[in-house]
């Protein structure tokens, strides 16, 4: 079995946090904004895994850090209507900030820009 990349295996762990985090959201917003917190979290996830198997990295990491954006500022509105806690949202705030590290460093290196 392949070992998983690092930024493949915390992608995995934020998918499991925000599916937690957005089943306890309010009704009003879970099939809304919830919905599109976990698309964007499993697109992330599942482009992360395409790079690792890819020759052309760069656009699968691209993608992934336009959803990880798209990501922050679903997480941004979700806080501001009250259905993420700022502890929540500190904490998966963290993750991402992590990820796209991560991703950011595998895209240099997989461009050629060391």
């Amino acid at each position: 079995m392949k070992k998983e990349l690092p930024a493949v295996q915390k992608a995995y762990d934020l998918c499991k946090e925000l599916l937690t985090r957005v089943s306890n959201f309010p009704r009003d917003y879970k099939f809304s904004l919830g919905e599109r917190i976990i698309e964007n979290s499993l697109a992330i996830l599942e482009l992360l895994i395409q790079a690792s198997y890819s020759q052309q990295k760069v656009k699968f990491l691209d993608e992934a850090n336009m959803r990880l954006e798209r990501l922050r500022f679903l997480l941004r509105i979700s806080r501001e209507l009250g259905s993420l806690s700022n502890n929540g949202y500190e904490y998966v705030m963290k993750m991402i900030t992590e990820l796209g590290n991560q991703v950011g460093g595998w895209r240099k290196q997989a461009s050629g820009k060391a």
